[in-house]
Order: C-alpha cells, then sequence, then structure tokens
C-alpha cells in the first residue's frame, strides 16, 4: 500500500560565498586551505591512530568564546582516508564561512559507525561516542553539551548519523541525513550479514523510541535518481505515522558529491538555529509549501 510523505521544499534566500580561515591549531597539520588534520590514539580502536579533520570558525584563536560543533560524517567508497572527502569534494570550507561553529570530519574506514561484532578492539561507535567527542569538547572551545552539538553525513555517513543520533539522543539536537543507506541494518533480503551488522542498529526501530514531542531536529533529503530514494522515503512515511516532527526534501540528481555539495549549505543553514552558530551575515533558509510524494 503506497503511503504519503510529508515533505517541505528548502529555499536559500541568500549565499554567502566567502572562504574560511581556521586559526588557532591544537597540534596535527594545519592545512593551509581552512583546517586542520590532527591525529590521536582513542581508546575504543585498540591502539591504532586515526586522523580527524577539523574546521574552526573566523575569530577562533582571537576570542574566548566556546562554539557549537558539528560531526560531518563520511560515505563507505574511496580508498584510504575517507575523513578526507569532504574537504576535498565539496566546499564545505567555504560553506562553514558565515557560521560560528566548529566542524570535525572523523575517519571511520568502512565502519558503518558500528563496533564490531567479531573484533572488540574496532568499536567504532564508541569510538566516536566515549573517544571522539570528549577529545573535541578537552582540546576545543566547545559548547560541550547536547544544545550545542549537530551531526549530519551522506550515504553510509547519513546513516550513521541518524544511526548515532537516534541512539544517542543526549548528545545530539540536530541530524542530517544526505542520501543516506538508512536500511543498512533493515534487511530482510537473506543476504549475508556483514560483521557490523545488527537489528540493534536499526533506523527504522530507532525511531520508534522517538515520542512526537521530541526535540532533535530531523532532515532527510535524497536525489530522485538516487537508489536510496525509496528507503528514505520509507523512511519518513515511518516518521509521519509516529507523528515525529521531521524536514524532508528531494531534488533532481543521484547518489554523488555533486550533489551533497549543494545540500551541504543547507544543513548547515537549518542546524544553525537549533545549536546557535548563526551569525548576521549568514544564509537564510526559508521553509516553502509543504508536498505529498507517493513511493
Amino acid at each position: 500500500m503506497k503511503q504519503a510523505i510529508v515533505g517541505c521544499k528548502i529555499l536559500f534566500v541568500s549565499l554567502l560565498a566567502t572562504v574560511a580561515c581556521a586559526s588557532g591549531t591544537f597540534g596535527g597539520t594545519f592545512s593551509g586551505q581552512g583546517y586542520e588534520t590532527i591525529r590521536f590514539r582513542p581508546r575504543n580502536l585498540g591502539g591504532m591512530v586515526v586522523a580527524f579533520n577539523i574546521i574552526l570558525p573566523h575569530g577562533y584563536a582571537g576570542s574566548d568564546k566556546r562554539y557549537p560543533v558539528l560531526y560531518l560524517l563520511h560515505g563507505v567508497d574511496g580508498g584510504e582516508n575517507r575523513y578526507m572527502e569532504w574537504v576535498t569534494h565539496t566546499h564545505v570550507v567555504r560553506d562553514a564561512a558565515p557560521y560560528d561553529e566548529i566542524i570535525v570530519m572523523p575517519e571511520a574506514d568502512r565502519s558503518w559507525y558500528t563496533n564490531s561484532r567479531t573484533n572488540s578492539k574496532l568499536a567504532w561507535e564508541d569510538y566516536l561516542v566515549l573517544d571522539l567527542i570528549p577529545y573535541v569538547d578537552s582540546h576545543y572551545r566547545t559548547v560541550p553539551s547536547r544544545s550545542g552539538r549537530a551531526i549530519a553525513g551522506m550515504s553510509m555517513g547519513g546513516y550513521g548519523a541518524m544511526k548515532l543520533a537516534l541512539k544517542h539522543p543526549q548528545l545530539f539536537s540536530a541530524v542530517a541525513s544526505l542520501s543516506g543507506a538508512l536500511n543498512h541494518a533493515h534487511r530482510s533480503d537473506g543476504e549475508p550479514l556483514p560483521p557490523f551488522w545488527s537489528f540493534s542498529n536499526d533506523v527504522f526501530e530507532l525511531a520508534k523510541t522517538l515520542s512526537p514531542q521530541h526535540s532533535l531536529q530531523i532532515y532527510v533529503s535524497v536525489g530522485e535518481e538516487d537508489p536510496f530514494l525509496q528507503v528514505n522515503r520509507q523512511f519518513v512515511a515511518l516518521l509521519s505515522q509516529l507523528k515525529v516532527p521531521y524536514l524532508y526534501r528531494e531534488f533532481p540528481g543521484g547518489h554523488v558529491y555533486t550533489v551533497w555539495d549543494k545540500e551541504l549549505p543547507v544543513v548547515l543553514a537549518i542546524q544553525a538555529a537549533v545549536i546557535g552558530s548563526k551569525r548576521a551575515d549568514a544564509p537564510e533558509v526559508r521553509k516553502g509549501l509543504c508536498r505529498s510524494a507517493q513511493p
């Protein structure tokens, strides 16, 4: 039976194309291109050294202000150093410029942001929740609370962002999934189960734990030619059935970085009001007419 999906078109009033200058380094490698690469040895990855890129807001070094943080997750494809993909394949440094926020882009390999069931030294979810967030909060002037923390990602990262936000609601006040592979732990086709797979990480089941009065901002977007179009429609249909508030957008395009590059400014603008990162010169986002889509 077809279910109607209620979504909202998101329209930009303006965009500011200024290049960010990240300053105030804490070690690691400063790229000279608006971000810094940090390497550390988290407790939950068995001694492995992992890296993340970080963008600091303009004026960070010259102030004592605390800033909200966006954790921006990568996808499953690509070679080594997947954490580099946001800075090499999108205009994230430019798009971050109008906002008073820190953006952290961590490495997560092909983990699906989930603890391995077969190797206790590959506890990728614990790394993100118990190692990375505390590391960032202790080394940078963050707003170290749920109210100042958001998460977003594309493809595998869209699934990871949604899963982590729903599973750890005490940590994040906003979540965005771009072309998310939201069916990763929701398979029923008899395929062999990968090491990271578990029903406990099913975002469809986790969504059922939300109440209509929840305070998590949820944004879901997907291209009309994306292979994950139907599963994203199914997910927001479930949210509608549960009467859980959300923002949803479909647009022309497939499962490619050119799409996510265009969607990233939308995410930053939508989440800004929630985590308090908006400056006077930041782009405005206006909610347009809601629409229904038939899967």
